[in-house]
């Protein structure tokens, strides 16, 4: 018997119910049980299939923690605070991120670590990476972010909005259609290949597609749309609209959307790769629209700060005063490697400016004016 595939489940999903919207493909192939790509394996670093920013230094961390440090005095010190992230990789990011809030010991004893994650096997790397700093009953997991106790909350969400389910509808003479995964009649039983196509009537495509671009978009347009971003934008919205507290996404995207555009993507071992071919095997992404996520976090009930550019966020809170100090310590070959970290980080050509920052904080958080380290008022 031929070895079970999550290609060929969908294959005979589509064969029983019809074409998938490009979302139901995403969440399979990205968070089916047994088969999806999160589920099975680890994907990052070099090994993997593509590296996020605290994989290529731990000064990233480091200031993501202080940031939340600074934003836990600035909310009044509650304690206790829950530190949440949302999809935490290997636990990287937040190991960097609580040995640098080490120096406030208030912070450290006031915090309980909440992790939300559906992937045992980075849950089981997230315990490697944090039980020896914390200890094993200290770290708290969740697969979703409303099962974290209520009460005041710090968020961070590095690369998270990225992977989660996207809808696209495409522009054509008679109006706004859905796009669709189907079966290719290339394929095979045994080796299915699907394509995109378009819904047969277009009651998806104009409902889903934004009004803004209804009437504008040129015949062929791509407009993605993410009703999960957007549900997890309104469940920290309405935390921190009931909670003292502060939220960080951080992801690569556009500040002012909606926008045209097909950017679904592929990567396998660090290359881009067929969107459709061997679900399970490659992380899919998509751009962020960031307006959208701070839209529906303000109608939740919290306020939006931002959005910046990384390279500019982390030149503000010191990445390069902290690179100097890191060099000065090293020997010349890490000096270098510190050198090109911090391009990579902070260059407009490199990270520097695809990837952006989003602020949400609770109403009354920062007064006359204010805003969270690094931000201004959205």
């Amino acid at each position: 018997m031929s070895e079970e595939t999550l290609a060929r489940l969908l294959a005979r999903r589509i064969l029983l119910d019809g074409p998938l919207t490009v979302s139901a493909f995403m969440a399979e192939a990205l968070g089916h049980p047994r088969l999806g790509y999160y589920t099975r394996q680890d994907p990052f670093g070099a090994g993997g299939d593509f590296t996020t920013a605290p994989e290529i230094s731990q000064m990233f961390g480091e200031l993501v923690g202080l940031w939340c440090v600074d934003s836990w005095a600035r909310l009044g010190g509650p304690a206790p605070v829950h530190l949440v992230e949302l999809g935490p990789g290997r636990g990287t990011l937040m190991r960097d991120a609580l040995r640098a809030a080490a120096v406030v010991p208030e912070f450290r004893a006031a915090v309980t670590l909440h992790l939300v994650e559906t992937s045992p096997t980075l849950r089981a790397r997230q315990r490697d990476t944090l039980a020896p700093l914390l200890g094993d009953g200290a770290i708290h997991w969740h697969d979703h972010l409303a099962q974290v106790p209520e009460g005041p909350t710090l968020l961070v969400a590095n690369e998270f909005f990225d992977a989660l389910p996207i809808r696209q509808v495409q522009k054509t003479n008679h109006g706004w259609f859905e796009r669709l995964v189907d079966l290719d009649p290339a394929g095979t039983e045994d080796a299915p290949r699907f394509r995109f196509v378009l819904e047969a009537f277009g009651s998806s495509g104009n409902r889903l597609v934004p009004d803004a671009l209804r009437d504008g978009a040129a015949e062929g347009a791509v407009v993605e749309v993410s009703p999960a971003s957007l549900a997890v934008a309104r469940v920290i919205g309405e935390r921190l609209a009931a909670h003292p507290g502060a939220a960080l996404l951080i992801d690569y995207g556009y500040a002012h959307g909606p926008a045209v555009g097909d950017t679904l993507q592929a990567l396998r071992r660090h290359a881009y790769a067929p969107v459709l071919e061997d679900p399970g095997e490659a992380d899919l992404t998509a751009h962020v629209d960031f307006a959208a996520l701070a839209a529906a976090a303000r109608a939740a009930g919290a306020e939006a700060f931002g959005t910046v550019d990384q390279g500019d966020w982390l030149t503000a809170l010191g990445i390069r005063q902290r690179a100097a100090i890191l060099s000065a310590k090293a020997t010349p070959a890490q000096a270098a490697d510190i050198r090109s970290a911090l391009a990579r980080l902070v260059e407009p050509e490199q990270m520097g400016r695809l990837f952006k920052l989003l602020a949400l904080a609770s109403p009354g958080a920062f007064p006359d004016g204010a805003a969270p380290a690094g931000f201004e008022r959205f």
